[in-house]
């Protein structure tokens, strides 16, 4: 769906954080045309999960590494470029962002020759839990509950500052995947709306749904024939049996506190 004539047009978001609401929104965004780019700055907290539950179309549950692979190759699949690294300082400029980069995905200190920057239109914030790159800016408000730092935004994940936006964990969203999920894909819907990006609904359609009643196929959606329908069904049910073939190879990892880090 993500046509590259149509991407330049809509302009660039960079997404802090590759984790479930990082990377559902950049699916959502990439698909209405944005040029999308998603930092990964380091292990999503759903890595650690010993089995991941409580998601739709998944009755037995799933392994959640599997989960975040998939997460990640539809992303991919459907523009997003995925990129290893952490914000470290975003500033306002011009109508968009200047946003510098730990190219190394460390702890923020990288030295110049791992730095590297980014200029975006809109930004949106998912990395949990990581606020710093955010204190400081104008009409950014950030709050205290407990030991964690959020981002405060209105019902569509928008900050105070035009153009940035906050998605999932750090924005105070509960501790659960289809949470994190169903709010990522929220806030980059709001973001689509406040764009210039005329959009209708993220929707494949059957053959003549619109067009037989008169009606051009809005933004956003698309129409098959039965062919195609089949074609990617085929494919869809061939990239789910090699995913699930065999389980998974990596083991859940335990909490940074217990490895040595700090908390999180």
């Amino acid at each position: 769906m993500n046509d590259p004539d149509t991407a330049a047009d809509a302009g660039r978001v960079v997404v802090s954080g590759g984790g479930v609401a990082g990377l559902t929104a950049g699916t959502f965004l990439a698909r209405a045309g944005f040029d999308t780019v998603v930092l990964d700055g380091g292990e999503s907290i759903l890595r650690r999960n010993a089995h991941l539950e409580n998601v739709p179309g998944f009755p037995a549950g799933v392994n959640p590494r599997l989960f975040a692979d998939l997460l990640e190759r539809g992303a991919e699949r459907n523009g997003c470029l995925l990129e290893a690294g952490r914000v470290v300082d975003l500033r306002p400029e011009g109508s968009g962002f200047r946003v510098r980069i730990d190219a190394g995905g460390g702890d923020g200190d990288a030295a110049d020759g791992d730095a590297a920057t980014l200029v975006a239109d809109y930004v949106l914030a998912a990395s949990w839990s990581d606020p710093e790159y955010l204190r400081g800016l104008d009409s950014v408000d950030l709050f205290e509950r407990g030991s964690k730092t959020y981002v405060d935004v209105d019902e569509g994940g928008r900050t105070g500052l035009e153009g940035l936006y906050a998605a999932g964990r750090i924005a105070g969203k509960a501790h659960q995947t289809v949470v994190c999920a169903g709010h990522g894909a929220e806030v980059a819907l709001a973001l689509i709306e406040d764009s210039s990006v005329p959009f209708y609904h993220d929707w494949v359609a059957p053959e003549g749904y619109f067009t037989d009643r008169g009606r051009e196929v809005p933004p956003g959606c698309e129409e098959i024939d039965a062919e195609e329908r089949r074609r990617r069904e085929r494919e869809s049910m061939a990239v789910m049996a090699e995913a699930f073939e065999a389980p998974h190879d990596d083991e859940p990892t335990t909490h940074p506190s217990l490895r040595g880090g700090g908390e999180e």
